[in-house]
């Protein structure tokens, strides 16, 4: 054995020994129990991040764990390979985005693999490849013809110059983020799913869930479920002019407080209404702000932080409970597309409708006061305006004090019977339209004909695929240019037809891999049956808390879609769920004449620390001038403040990352880096080898498995201490998923070793035996979290071993009985001594022990004690 610890040398040695056995190649082997563990995949960017090494390394602890507890364990990975990036990078290198994507992909795979990751690397794919998009294509196929998916228009961010769909990040105030044109809202065709058929189940089903409440809670929000009613306003005799003959009319809008409807004082609606369009035929201000409108953002959350902004029609509409006359404004903040495009206005008790009312001057009218009334300002908002609770209606007629549940019921029945509205369940969630005018992305296999409309692809004719050696211009979709590729036969005529040129969103990718997973090569099934049925759902799925509504609600849509196509048995995709932590570093930065910053990566930072240890100064390496202290960041490009892993891993090994990584912070909890720590983490593997390599210069031994009761004190601390970390760690693991813990355990088992070794007690009868026991146990405590070092020390302590054969240890029960236990004695809260009593000693004999020390008669001085108190198995505070 070499006495040094070398992870260029052993880490290399310990992953081919792996991958020789295959040990992390998975079966469906049902004589095991299952244990699916799927962290999300990652996008095929070129390096792998801090973040990454994190998420992975954590379900790389879940994972062997399970393996020695006899569980059959599946672990893969693969590459959610379409997307943007790989176009944007292809247009800035003038490269095919599939050799940029796959370029990626290897060395990603290289770098994953040099951190020692239990993957069975023999279910590796990537959405990118026909051979897995053929399958997404088929079920579309099939879900259209269902009427799951449809078509309808659909309003975007469109960049005139581009000739392309920007999403909401992509416009950037107001001008599309690589062209610089401003940005127009058009309505184009896309397909959509059904999700809004699947909201009720979407909900319901969270509560049978594993996962943080957090996390269902965001759910539940953007599902959005809510009670209210529809209520329709007549549009008035003289404001009908220039309405479209198949208009209904009135305007409806949807309202979680019909109990405030005698409270409004105006309809607003958005630029698109067909209201607002008929009245700017003749107001030219009016067709210019409706145009500013159309040429905003359409995403919901611009709306909430934009400047309100409104016009009036001069048209009219009644209100169908006391016939006023409200006059309807086209607003900003309303979108054509939700709901109908029209909302109540009520200032008094609506913040958004009080803050529009104030800036234009509109009527502010209160119909609700608390039922211990307090004096209402119309000029300042307070938030039991907007309450439901202990409230009562005034200024309502026939409705005054009716709380809102009570008004709630009044007011649905006089609509209902007036044709004028109804109670209503509505969601906030909205179709999810999935059409992109991008090239590098799964194409959708629909064939337009002129004869027979929008035709399917045919089964036997998928995949379409996608062809791979384009190079982007960024004028539009590549696709769309290619005759080759759009020019078709229709399936159903035989007549000349064109294949849709846009790509789905890759949303639609990452929303089923968890099953393809399952059976990766099978070329006849989406998910083989056998394997369906084996492996189910993901037992635990890891990644982080921005996916916390998007990807994890779609996939969960497909799952229940594939369920339904018997593809496969479950209604759930992910059974429990851990969102780790995000990676912070320290940021660093100067000032720029432009009014900008430049930030700089630490690894070129010079840090001066108090004599706390707290930041106090940074300056440049380079040219050694002062760099301002930005605090604590998430990791990221745009403040240049990443860790390479790549470097970490060649200057310590690859363990060194994973125990720092576990160390450092719960996993749920943010990590912030710490290059002391990381030194730290080095020493502790260092040490961890030196003790195997001196305690094996005395030739190995058998594990301890006599007796705990004839060993003697020293050896039966030790095993006490032995075996309680074993109960720990394994919880810790398990249950609570706290790896921090669990290493500290080890290290203070590892200290209490030291301890013993330098009392003689290892030399003594079975000390030997003991020390073995110890330190195997340490090994396979370790060997989730530090794999390489574990398999090479285990094969020194039991030659030719393999720890992946081995079972996870077991606590002694006879271990875990201590026949004495050590206090601590304080004399006036101060440590002065120490104490051995038998286990059960009572409290008398306790507190004799401690007086009769000579740490305490020495600071007691001759006193006598005022108080003494015990803390069981703890300590004994003698106060004088």
């Amino acid at each position: 054995m070499q006495e040094l610890y070398q992870p260029s040398l052993t880490e290399p040695a310990a992953r081919e020994k792996w991958a020789a056995h295959r040990v992390f190649n998975a079966k469906e082997n049902s004589t095991k129990p299952k244990f699916y563990c799927l962290s999300m995949f990652p996008y095929p960017s070129g390096r792998l991040h801090m973040g990454h090494v994190r998420n992975y390394t954590i379900g790389d602890v879940r994972s062997r764990f399970k393996l020695l507890n006899g569980f059959n364990v599946l672990q893969p990975m693969g590459w959610d390979a379409f997307g943007m990036p790989a176009e944007n990078a292809a247009l800035k290198n003038g490269t095919a985005p599939a050799k940029w994507t796959y370029e990626n992909i290897a060395y990603m795979r290289g770098q994953l693999q040099s951190l020692g990751f239990a993957l069975d690397w023999e279910r590796e794919i990537a959405t990118c490849r026909p051979e897995y998009y053929r399958w997404e294509q088929l079920l579309f196929t099939k879900l259209f013809e269902k009427g799951i998916v449809y078509k309808k228009l659909g309003t975007v961010n469109w960049d005139p110059v581009d000739h392309t769909v920007l999403a909401n990040e992509q416009v950037i105030d107001g001008r599309g983020w690589r062209s610089g044109a401003l940005v127009e809202k058009r309505e184009i065709p896309m397909y959509y799913f059904k999700i809004t058929d699947y909201a009720e189940q979407l909900l319901a089903d969270l509560d049978g869930l594993d996962w943080p409440e957090q996390v269902k809670t965001m759910q539940r929000n953007w599902i959005g479920k809510s009670r209210g009613m529809n209520v329709r306003f007549q549009v008035a005799a003289d404001s009908r002019e220039g309405l479209p003959e198949n208009y209904a009319d009135y305007i409806q809008v949807y309202t979680t407080r019909p109990d405030t409807l005698m409270g409004a004082t105006y309809v607003a609606v958005a630029a698109e209404h067909p209201l607002a369009a008929a009245a700017a035929e003749k107001q030219p201000a009016l067709q210019a702000f409706i145009a500013e409108c159309k040429a905003g953002s359409v995403a919901e959350a611009d709306m909430a932080t934009m400047e309100k902004k409104g016009l009036p029609t001069g048209r009219f509409v009644i209100n169908p409970l006391n016939g006023e006359r409200l006059e309807v404004w086209v607003a900003n903040y309303v979108l054509w597309g939700y709901g109908d495009g029209a909302v109540m206005a009520v200032p008094a008790h609506d913040e958004r409708d009080f803050e529009f009312a104030n800036k234009f001057g509109l009527p502010i009218k209160q119909v609700i006061e608390l039922n211990e009334p307090q004096p209402y300002n119309p000029s300042v908002w307070h938030d039991w305006y907007g309450a439901k609770e202990n409230t009562r209606l005034i200024n309502s007629g026939e409705f005054n004090g009716l709380d809102f549940q009570a008004a709630f019921d009044a007011i649905a029945a006089k609509l209902q019977a007036a044709s004028a509205g109804e109670p209503k369940t509505q969601y906030r969630l909205r179709d999810w339209g999935i059409s992109r005018q991008r090239y590098w992305g799964c194409p959708i296999p629909i064939i337009h004909c002129e004869c027979c409309g929008e035709v399917p692809v045919p089964a036997q004719d998928l995949p379409v695929v996608l062809p791979e050696n384009v190079v982007p211009d960024g004028a539009g979709s590549p696709l769309a240019k290619m005759p080759e590729f759009y020019e078709t036969k229709c399936p159903k005529c035989g007549g000349a037809a064109k294949r849709e040129t846009d790509t789905m969103d890759t949303f639609m990718e990452s929303s089923w891999y968890q099953f393809r997973y399952m059976s990766p090569r099978d070329d006849a099934h989406m998910v083989a049956p056998e394997a369906a049925a084996y492996w189910g759902q993901a037992d635990q799925y890891i990644g982080g808390i921005e996916h916390a509504i998007l990807h994890l609600l779609y996939a969960r849509f497909f799952t229940k879609l594939m369920n339904e196509e018997g593809i496969v048995p479950v209604r759930e995709p992910f059974k429990q769920l851990l969102t780790q932590g995000m990676v912070l570093a320290q940021t660093y930065y100067r000032d720029r004449a432009d009014g900008g910053k430049e930030w700089f990566n630490p690894a070129d930072v010079d840090l001066q620390l108090d004599d706390k240890g707290r930041p106090a100064s940074a300056v440049l390496r380079a040219d050694g001038q002062p760099v301002q202290i930005g605090g604590m960041e998430k990791m990221s490009k745009s403040k240049n403040n990443g860790v390479d892993p790549q470097t970490l891993i060649d200057t310590y090994g690859a363990d060194t990352a994973r125990l720092f990584m576990m160390f450092a912070a719960p996993p749920e909890q943010s990590l912030e880096w710490n290059d002391a720590a990381v030194e730290g983490a080095h020493r502790f593997l260092r040490r961890l080898w030196r003790t195997v390599y001196e305690f094996n210069q005395g030739g190995t031994a058998q594990a301890f498995s006599g007796s705990h009761n004839a060993l003697a004190g020293s050896l039966q601390e030790l095993r006490f201490k032995l075996h309680s970390t074993i109960a720990k760690v394994t919880d810790d693991y398990d249950r609570r998923q706290q790896f921090n813990t669990a290493v500290a355990a080890v290290m203070e088992l590892l200290n209490q070793y030291d301890a013993t070794a330098k009392s003689g007690a290892l030399a003594e009868t079975h000390g030997r035996e003991v020390a073995q026991e110890t330190l195997e146990a340490v090994l396979l405590l370790l060997w989730p979290i530090v794999p390489h070092i574990c398999e090479s020390l285990w094969g020194e302590l039991r030659e030719g071993g393999k720890v992946w054969e081995t079972a996870w240890p077991k606590a002694d029960p006879a271990a875990l009985v201590q026949t004495e236990i050590e206090m601590m004695v304080q004399v006036n809260g101060k440590l002065r001594d120490k104490i051995t009593v038998p286990a059960e000693a009572d409290k008398a004999a306790i507190e004799a022990a401690a007086l009769a020390t000579a740490g305490a008669q020495k600071f007691m001085e001759g006193k006598a004690a005022k108080k003494i108190i015990v803390v069981p198995k703890r300590l004994v505070n003698i106060v004088v």
